[in-house]
């Protein structure tokens, strides 16, 4: 496949560390895949898909001396907001302060926008990209704002996945896609993790081994940091496994990563896979998705997909017919919050609330072993803001939560999700996740010490 040679500068990022020696490469060479690349990726879907005959054209508005017949606009006269205030914490003092939407910004707000996203956000994230991850936006990718990622995860693997094709999927898998996945008809093949991430084995067999009558999989779903439903963080040395994997047999990561900022381990935060394929070789192989709802607001519905530019046209297409656009209300809202912050007072943010996420995490972990020690098993995770335990069954039971959790520990006063609604296959496992994000201390405590006496009353008192 033919390459396109560019040279980029890296600048420091907001915590993601390269893989040499914690300072970015003056420079480095980068390979980017040609636009041709993604014919074969795009679905019948995504291929059939053309601009609409309006918000194609929008674009032309704005040439100069234009007199402009074109758009069904409402009359912003008629908008009965003419300002706008909001209260807001700095990240540093933690003090509250006011803001207020500039007018020219509340105007774009309250009117409809491009598809992609308010020119000022879209801008500012693009310029977060090139910080955080090290990337150039010289390298083919852009940035388009969606109404939070769970949006641009559907618009994505609608774009790629024709009915019948194959989806590579961790397993356990964030269980918010699958009915998703399931609706599309696509068919998941389930790639084996444990606490370090994707195992990389399991990912090659399947690869290696895969029949020569049908066609590879497009897309590896995979969710890095924090892992929903397990809380892992998937090491270095499996990240760059899995992208050379994505490289030899010709497949698109979906970076779904709404807790890459929920970091808060010990040692430096592992690189993103959009950093990493930029520092290893050719890039164009990830798609990636952030999100504003662990650390701005989760019903502002605002996150953004990064990636390859022919990828992001085909979901943006799909916007354009099915929602116009993420609402521009919102990201008016967002931009002016972030714009008062700058880069270092959104890194300050996220520092707290990691923070306060591992003080959650601390907290759960010392009632799991007040209460739990013998009766379950664990690995406290490094990110997000769930738990993915073993409950140690009695000798001869099914090895399923299913009951114990759904039934027993409802009964005693506790709700969790068992292990299984997490498995596409819907398979039988021992494991539970808990979320610890709202529960106050003296709830956690009580809510362990209802679900040991449920477990304790399964195993007879043992």
């Amino acid at each position: 496949m033919p390459v396109v040679t560019a040279v980029v500068s890296n600048a420091d990022g907001l915590g993601s560390v390269p893989i040499t020696n914690g300072t970015a490469k003056p420079k480095t060479e980068v390979k980017q895949l040609p636009v041709e690349y993604y014919a074969d990726f795009l679905s019948d879907a995504a291929k059939a898909r053309r601009p609409g005959p309006i918000r194609g054209l929008l674009p032309l508005e704005k040439t100069p001396g234009l007199i402009s017949l074109l758009a069904g606009k409402p009359n912003s006269a008629m908008f009965p907001f003419t300002s706008l205030q909001f209260g807001a914490r700095d990240p540093h003092s933690l003090k509250e302060y006011t803001l207020s939407l500039d007018q020219n910004v509340l105007d774009e707000g309250l009117q409809y926008a491009g598809t992609a996203g308010v020119p000022a956000l879209i801008d500012w994230l693009t310029d977060l990209q090139e910080i955080e991850h090290h990337r150039n936006r010289s390298e083919g990718w852009r940035v388009s704002v969606t109404s939070g990622s769970q949006d641009a995860i559907y618009k994505a693997v609608q774009a790629i996945i024709n009915s019948g094709d194959s989806l590579l999927v961790e397993k356990p898998v964030y269980a918010g896609v699958i009915p998703m996945f399931e609706s599309l008809r696509s068919e998941m093949t389930e790639v084996e993790t444990d606490d370090h991430g994707i195992q990389s084995s399991s990912l090659r067999q399947i690869l290696e081994n895969w029949p020569a009558s049908k066609p590879k999989p497009k897309a590896l779903y995979t969710v890095p940091y924090g892992c929903n439903p397990t809380g892992m963080t998937a090491t270095l040395e499996r990240r760059l496994e899995v992208l050379e994997l994505a490289r030899q047999h010709n497949f698109i990561i979906l970076e779904d990563d709404p807790y890459y900022y929920l970091y808060y381990g010990d040692k430096p935060r592992v690189p993103s896979y959009f950093t990493l394929e930029a520092q290893t070789g050719t890039v164009g192989h990830v798609l990636r998705f952030d999100s504003f709802s662990k650390i701005l607001s989760s019903g502002i519905r605002v996150g953004f997909a990064t990636g390859p530019i022919p990828l992001l046209n085909a979901m943006d297409l799909h916007t354009a017919s099915a929602n116009l656009q993420a609402a521009s209300f919102s990201q008016a809202i967002v931009v002016t919050l972030l714009k008062s912050w700058g880069y270092e007072g959104l890194k300050k943010h996220t520092e707290n609330v990691s923070a306060f996420y591992r003080a959650k995490r601390d907290v759960f972990q010392a009632a799991f072993e007040k209460h739990l020690t013998g009766l379950a098993e664990v690995t406290p995770p490094e990110a997000g803001m769930f738990y993915w335990f073993k409950i140690l069954l009695p000798e001869g039971d099914s090895g399923d939560s299913v009951e114990l959790i759904r039934e027993k520990a409802f009964q005693g006063g506790v709700l969790a999700l068992p292990g299984t609604v997490f498995f596409p296959s819907g398979a039988k496992t021992p494991y539970v996740r808990a979320s610890f994000s709202l529960l106050d201390e003296a709830d956690v405590d009580e809510a362990l010490r209802r679900l040991r006496v449920v477990i304790l009353e399964a195993r007879g008192g043992r």
